[in-house]
């Protein structure tokens, strides 16, 4: 185990590194494997399942950048354009980044060196906007997001319910849902059913699928069927 300024590395069951945090007693991604998770709830479920040729995708919770770093090597492979935009509201430093081993690869220092509140361009095939912005200030967080062209996907990635409940309200998820496509999908790891069920209120169509291997049983993927509520 090693100690960062802020939290505390730690591995995970497919040889992956995740932060935990000592103040919520929570982990930034499953300690069942950190990079299976990502890539089965973000990439499979999120990003190949959507049909848009040049996929907008919004992320709560930019964290590490690991579902980031992901999507950039899915839209490198497929050769498919994806714009991103990442909302965080505690930016890490690179520093806790880089410990976490995730790869040595430049691009990936790229990510973090980009700065916030604009638009970069980080290869011809993956564009990234952070966002720094507090989730729960959903009038402010909804006049930003709607000065953008809607998303595609949506990865849902904050902290559990039941660690930071301000981050699944209902009027975020309201909010969420009006800035999607018609089609759009928004994936997370959680599957409870308090969270289905506002997902559920606001219009989405929901799904239970399984969750990544050697993990969760279940996740939620959503998708907003219609324009209107």
């Amino acid at each position: 185990m090693t100690t960062c300024t802020h939290h505390t590395i730690e591995q995970t069951a497919d040889g992956s590194a995740t932060l935990y945090v000592p103040q919520l007693d929570e982990h930034y991604h499953s300690t069942k494997g950190a990079r299976t998770e990502s890539r089965h709830i973000f990439i499979d479920m999120g990003l190949s399942a959507c049909t848009a040729p040049a996929p907008r995708i919004l992320e709560i919770g930019f964290g590490t950048g690991l579902n980031a770093w992901l999507t950039l090597e899915a839209a490198t492979q497929q050769q498919r354009p994806v714009y991103y935009v990442g909302i965080e509201r505690y930016p890490l430093s690179w520093n806790e980044v880089e410990a976490l081993h995730y790869t040595d690869h430049p691009l990936f220092r790229a990510l973090h060196d980009a700065p916030w509140n604009q638009a970069t361009d980080i290869t011809p095939n993956f564009t990234l906007h952070k966002m720094q912005a507090d989730t729960t200030l959903t009038d402010e967080l909804a006049a930003r997001l709607c000065a953008l062209p809607p998303f595609d996907v949506i990865y849902f990635d904050a902290f559990a319910p039941d660690k930071q409940e301000e981050m699944w309200s209902e009027a975020l998820f309201h909010l969420l849902y009006s800035v999607l496509n018609t089609g759009g999908i928004l994936t997370t790891y959680c599957a409870k059913g308090v969270i289905r069920r506002r997902l559920q209120s606001v219009g989405f169509h929901i799904e239970r699928l399984p969750g990544p291997p050697g993990g969760k049983r279940e996740m939620l993927r959503a998708t907003k069927i219609s324009q209107t509520l």
